[in-house]
């Protein structure tokens, strides 16, 4: 997490108090929505017969080397930034988060855009399908189906990413952002809890070090312009849409907090009780870590590793809850995404 001075270091910037709580409470706003709507998504998305609706399990093994790769990822950038231009990384980083980019917000708005169209609308099935060998060793690479509505999603999310890519306007960046982090919590399913427990355990050292160790994630941070994070100008009130001093979240403050919410939530569809006790006790760790990431990152004036305090938030109260239930050994024990059959009902928060 960082303010805008951490951002904009060729002026000091000294923020209004209106602008910096109205900075500070869109970020919290907006990292709430992939966090909510994708662990929704991310109980039925399973059952989907589309390849590229299929969620990536990650086991403990990739949990624990999660961090590593991270790391090593991390200072790679560090080094190239450092090494070569950072004008030619951040133009070939903009044309490739360009396509992801419009994907990621077309498979976002195809759901909405699904009950905004007619039921008289003329909506035409489609399937791309791409095979290796032939006969009986015929292996499906590629199976996916759609339809008009998603060809029309794709032309608008094609239309934002021309804007980002022109433009590098901060609500582009903000809608690839928020589509990013979205899909990243559908699509991302931890297999247990213990997995989550080591993944974000492995995170929160990854995120204390690289920021309060060395000046690696804030460089690479403030020189890395592709949609990786929200950001939301400080300046908003005096400068309107043109302002320039923001305020800033990665997306792996939202991502990796999210797909541990939203297992929980496939755990709480589990228990059958028509409860979702587990799923609203981490949604609400979520944002009382985020506030004091906040009030800390105010308080000293430095970049904070939001991870140092919503790991132990978000981990913290579900376990307390499960004490007081009696269901501490179970809820490590289950395997969601292995023994679920959803139904539309269950769904329901």
């Amino acid at each position: 997490f960082l303010p805008a001075d951490a951002l904009n270091a060729t002026a000091k910037f000294v923020a209004t108090p209106e602008g910096t709580a109205l900075a500070y409470g869109s970020l919290v706003f907006m990292a709430l929505l992939p966090i909510f709507f994708g662990a929704l998504r991310s109980v039925t998305c399973s059952k989907s017969k589309n390849s590229s609706d299929m969620p990536e399990t990650i086991t403990g093994r990739d949990a624990a080397r999660f961090p590593i790769i991270a790391s090593c990822t991390l200072f790679g950038l560090y080094l190239f930034f450092k090494v070569f231009s950072q004008e030619y990384i951040n133009l070939l980083l903009s044309v490739y988060f360009f396509g992801l980019g419009v994907l990621a917000l077309s498979h976002t708005m195809s759901p909405l855009m699904s009950r905004i169209f007619p039921e008289s609308f003329p909506n035409k099935q489609y399937q791309l399908l791409f095979t290796q060998g032939s006969g009986e060793s015929k292996e499906e690479i590629v199976n996916y189906e759609f339809d008009t509505k998603n060809l029309v999603c794709l032309v608008i999310s094609s239309v934002v990413g021309v804007w980002y890519l022109l433009k590098k306007h901060w609500i582009a960046n903000n809608l690839f952002g928020l589509a990013f982090a979205l899909n990243g919590v559908e699509l991302l399913h931890l297999n247990n809890v213990s997995t989550g427990c080591i993944l974000l355990g492995g995170l929160f050292v990854y995120d204390v070090f690289w920021v309060f160790g060395t000046n690696v994630m804030v460089t690479v941070a403030k020189s890395f312009e592709a949609p990786i994070k929200l950001v939301f100008p400080q300046d908003l009130l005096e400068k309107g849409l043109g302002a320039s001093n923001f305020a800033m979240l990665g997306l792996g403050d939202i991502v990796i907090p999210g797909i541990f919410i939203a297992l929980l939530l496939r755990f709480d569809v589990s228990l059958k009780k028509n409860s979702r006790t587990y799923f609203y006790s981490s949604f609400l760790a979520y944002i009382f870590g985020l506030g004091l990431t906040i009030f800390v990152m105010h308080t000293f004036k430095h970049a904070q590793p939001a991870l140092l305090y919503l790991v132990p938030a978000c981990v913290g109260f579900p376990v307390i809850v499960a004490l007081i239930k009696g269901e501490l050994t179970e809820m490590f024990r289950h395997k969601t995404d292995d023994v679920l059959i959803f139904t539309d009902t269950d769904v329901v928060v």
